[in-house]
């Protein structure tokens, strides 16, 4: 009977997390294809200028900064104590540390926002040092920074809020938020920056709105879940302190991928007008599934790894982390390989209008072959990451964090010169295949990975699958339209066809080859 009960509690467990990982997807997926409704509406109004570099420059140093902290080492830091608290403590300890750590990150946050907005000028020598020659495009970077950075205390913030709800079972309400600010932006870009004598001073008041919407999009949540939290200053708190242990080494371990874009931006402003424009079209469209997926999937088993290590069962955290690299293949290989083939499709369909020339194009779309190349591995280290982090083990990511930062400067230095911008991108996907292969080796070496039997005809599936779904673009692209010469609607319909008949037949082939529901939750 206790075996019933056991089988049960696993079988609830397992469409728990599959449910909560479909929620999480599509609220993000919804997110994501706004985001690429901003990114189209941002390069129509903004095209890829000198003052369009200068405005993703601003965007870019915040928002760095937010997947740094915010979502990569805050978040990794914060979910595992909250967790841990929540198993051992009462409500009351878990309502404390809370307070605590909100006080605490607020001043950190207000004083790193004070000195950055005075000092942006010599922040954005730092981070596009290429525009040093330009005295008008740093001049203009710097008024929007002052304008973008205070987003960062605002989304930190709500990504506080956002790991409360996350450890308490609330994943949509979070998985939502990202869609206010690229709402926000499509309202600043289209309805103001089109007709402002500065369209680039328009769109960052866009980002400073979307701070403040975010944060209190979430803040009705946690007072119906009575954690709404009363700010104290809480650095003496123990659980606040080995928050900030595990947080300062996490900044390397967790966001080097965040680090090797910003390398990429840091170059990319020594190369020609509308590199880093280019990197950024690329960025976004390579983002939609390791948003949509990866960090969809992360999100949903950190807590879930975090309960597991601190119940001591070691079995279940490794069919958590099992189940996640293989639900994650299923989408991160098919996704890499359309990435590759349909690269110049996608950016003429989503962004080729207004200001965007034929030739932002071509470079956009070759710079997304190169990162599609990494995809894969970028995925994969949003789900191997939390296998150490849900453990609070620090050393080895930073480590290896270091290893794939240091490697992917020396890809840049090497790639740079010969293949431009499309160098950047291919050096950010081998240190990407570097970082994961580093984070998978250490989590099975500590037999905290044991492979299942289910791998054998997983690997059957996807191969037989990606097979037809490449044979199945190739004949579309046989075809030899010119994606440029279409108009908008010819473009979008010509796209659509492609993508749901790639679906359906990648689909329908790994049903064909053995794939059944079960598989997807079954061993967690």
């Amino acid at each position: 009977m206790s075996e019933k009960k056991s089988s049960s509690r696993k079988t609830r467990k397992s469409l728990s997390l599959l449910r909560s990982g479909v929620l999480v997807s599509v609220c993000t997926f919804l997110s994501r294809i706004l985001g690429l409704v901003r990114d189209a509406a941002l390069a129509y109004v903004l095209g890829a200028s000198g003052s369009a570099d200068a405005f993703y420059v601003a965007f870019k140093i915040p928002n760095f900064f937010r997947r740094l902290f915010a979502e990569g080492a805050f978040a990794q830091a914060f979910v595992p104590v909250l967790s841990e608290y929540r198993v051992k403590e009462g409500e009351g300890d878990v309502r404390a540390l809370i307070s605590a750590v909100t006080g605490s990150l607020a001043l950190i946050l207000l004083c790193v926002t004070v000195v950055f907005m005075v000092c942006a000028p010599w922040v954005v020598y730092v981070f596009a040092p290429g525009f040093a020659g330009n005295e008008s495009q740093t001049s203009l970077a710097s008024e929007l920074l002052v304008i973008t950075f205070p987003y960062l205390l605002f989304i930190s913030l709500t990504a506080l809020a956002g790991g409360i709800l996350n450890a308490h079972g609330e994943y949509a309400v979070p998985a939502i938020t990202p869609i206010f600010l690229n709402i926000s932006l499509i309202v600043a870009t289209l309805f103001f920056a089109r007709t402002a004598a500065q369209a680039e001073t328009a769109v960052a008041w866009g980002v400073f709105a979307a701070g403040v919407i975010q944060l209190a999009f979430q803040v009705p949540f946690l007072a119906r879940l009575k954690l709404l939290p009363m700010p104290t200053l809480g650095f003496s708190h123990p659980g606040v302190k080995r928050i900030l242990m595990l947080m300062v080494p996490a900044l390397f371990g967790v966001s080097v991928s965040q680090i090797n874009l910003l390398l990429d931006t840091v170059l990319a402003s020594f190369l020609q007008t509308g590199s880093i424009t280019w990197l950024y079209l690329s960025d976004r469209l390579y983002e939609l599934p390791l948003g949509i997926f990866a960090i969809a999937i992360s999100t949903v088993i950190l807590p879930s790894l975090s309960r597991s290590f601190s119940g001591s069962d070691v079995e279940q955290f490794s069919k958590t982390l099992d189940w996640a690299l293989r639900l994650l293949l299923l989408i991160a290989i098919p996704s890499s390989l359309a990435l590759c083939m349909l690269a110049e499709p996608l950016i003429a369909t989503i962004f080729y209008r207004g200001e965007l020339t034929v030739q932002d194009v071509t470079m956009a779309a070759q710079s997304l072959q190169a990162y599609s190349l990494g995809l894969v591995f970028m995925m994969l280290i949003k789900v191997l990451a939390p296998g150490y982090y849900a453990r609070q083990d620090i050393k080895t990511p930073v480590r290896i964090g270091i290893i794939a930062m240091v490697s992917n400067m020396v890809f840049n230095l090497i790639l740079v010169w010969p293949f431009g911008h499309v160098g950047l991108a291919l050096a950010t996907s081998m240190s990407a295949a570097l970082n994961a292969y580093l984070l998978w080796r250490g989590l099975y070496k500590q037999q905290h990975h044991v492979f299942s039997v289910e791998w054998g005809r997983l690997l059957r599936i996807l191969l037989s699958a990606t097979l037809v779904l490449g044979g199945v673009v190739y004949a579309f692209l046989q075809q030899e339209w010119v994606w440029t010469q279409m108009g908008d609607w010819s473009r979008v319909g010509h796209t659509l066809v492609i993508v749901v008949v790639g679906v359906l037949a990648y689909g329908l082939t790994a049903v064909a080859s053995g794939l059944r529901p079960f598989m997807l939750k079954h061993t967690v």
